[in-house]
């Protein structure tokens, strides 16, 4: 009877044992990577693509052209059902199809595009709200730091690869017409289907959007740091271009691993922001349902909603909480650029125009002449005048993002650069020379281009 109860009680002990041991087995192989692929997958798209190339055959022109498909990944960036990938990835496409992580398709459209920094937003028509990706911070990234990509590579969906941080602030050429600056590299495994997808960090949060490979290498490969990224999603995702709206704040994303928010830099005059109270100053905290975090969440808050739909919005001034509200307005680039301009008669002649002249040059690093009235740019498109850029200085902000002589200059964020006063507020404006990377607007040829760039070296 001993003996049968000392067995007795060695099964038991065995089994809790056990039991114990698979516990503590599961718990260890949770690893934090682990955790971070379950926060972050869902919130990541698979792209597929078709389309139509000629035979290329001298000899035989009327053969069918040739359907070629393509693949990348995307980043969802509303619950609406808009996605930020690679512009290369849906460059020419005649068809684009979105699968979401429960094996659910989408027909896909491009929404806008950053040809400069090889981003693109689309939008599928989902039936429910998607994930979102948190956007992390990549400017505190560590050399040797664990990361890790999810991607559709080579058609793989959601294949995870791991690596760690090799660089920072490397530039690739990939051809005479595209160049990458100030990229991530990682030895994380970044295949063909991977770009547009996110390289994360052990949180979970995106500090990156995979773009290229360097081709005959192994695990080398590069994304665009997700501080410098926002800002071009915030870009493309603009109310103004998208709906013709406004809201009139100028903000500057703070970005430190233990403070991140969005801080009101100048408000327009007579805009929708200055009418709802919102002052220079001013951390948004809120609009509408949206928790504001940085110039993305400023931008879809507002994306798509009707003009006299009314917001609540709320900042922080003075570390106490205000609400208001703000009603968008229709955005109009030329009653803005009379809003904004420095007020009085300015013709910028003589010593004045020889000193903005210097000062254009300084900040921007170019060179302008006004378009007269009739040129043949300003017929097509809806702009009412712009400036000829008549050279650029190499090293400037002007070159390092792509504006070349002969562009035409017609808009700088929020204003049309129809005339030299409208330039001299911007390189003036004492709050812009500090602001988030500027946006500009172009005319190339029949193309309207856009970026940004950091206004500096200003002197008056």
């Amino acid at each position: 009877m001993t003996k049968r109860l000392i067995h007795s009680g060695l099964c038991v002990a065995l089994l809790f044992a056990v039991s114990a041991a698979q516990s503590l087995g599961s718990e260890q192989r949770s690893t934090p990577l682990v955790q971070a692929v379950k926060k972050a997958k869902n919130a990541v798209v698979n792209i597929h693509s078709e389309k139509t190339a000629a035979s290329g055959n001298a000899l035989f022109p009327t053969q069918k052209p040739r359907k070629i498909n393509g693949m990348g990944t995307g980043i969802v960036v509303d619950e609406r059902g808009y996605i930020v990938t690679n512009h290369h990835v849906v460059k020419d496409v005649d068809e684009l199809r979105v699968s979401l992580h429960d094996g659910s398709t989408y027909t896909a459209r491009v929404i806008s595009i950053d040809r400069t920094h090889d981003l693109a937003i689309i939008k599928i028509d989902a039936t429910q709200d998607l994930e979102l990706m948190p956007l992390g911070i990549s400017s505190d990234l560590m050399l040797g730091e664990s990361v890790f990509a999810v991607g559709n590579a080579f058609g793989y969906e959601h294949t995870i690869t791991a690596g760690i941080v090799s660089a920072l602030s490397r530039d690739v050429e990939v051809n005479s017409d595209m160049a990458y600056r100030n990229l991530i590299q990682t030895d994380a495994s970044i295949n063909p289907g991977n770009s547009g997808g996110p390289l994360l960090n052990l949180d979970g949060d995106v500090v990156g959007i995979n773009v290229a490979i360097r081709a005959g290498a192994q695990r080398i490969g590069f994304a665009i740091p997700i501080n410098q990224a926002r800002q071009v999603i915030a870009k493309l995702l603009s109310i103004q271009s998208l709906d013709r709206t406004f809201h009139g704040i100028v903000a500057t994303d703070v970005k430190e691993p233990d403070d991140q928010h969005l801080k009101v830099e100048s408000v327009a005059a007579n805009s929708p922001a200055e009418k709802a109270g919102i002052k220079p100053g001013d951390i948004l905290e809120r609009i509408g349902e949206v928790k504001i975090v940085d110039g993305v969440d400023l931008e879809r808050a507002f994306l798509r909603r009707d003009q006299d739909e009314p917001f609540d919005v709320v900042v922080k001034r003075n570390d106490l909480d205000e609400n208001l509200e703000l009603t968008l307005a229709a955005f109009s680039g030329q009653a803005a650029g009379r809003n904004l301009v420095a007020r009085g008669n300015l013709d910028a002649k003589g010593d004045q125009g020889v000193d903005l002249a210097n000062r254009t040059w300084n900040v921007l690093g170019v060179r302008l002449t006004a378009l007269p009235d009739g040129d043949k740019h300003l017929v097509a498109p809806a702009y009412h005048g712009g400036m000829r850029i008549e050279h650029v200085r190499a090293g400037s902000p002007a070159a390092v993002n792509g504006i070349r002589k002969d562009d035409i200059l017609v808009g700088l964020h929020i204003w049309e650069t129809i005339s030299r006063q409208n330039v001299q507020f911007v390189v003036d404006h004492p709050q812009l020379l500090t602001f988030a990377p500027l946006k500009f607007y172009i005319l190339r040829g029949d193309e309207t281009l856009y970026g940004h760039f950091r206004l500096v070296g200003a002197s008056k």
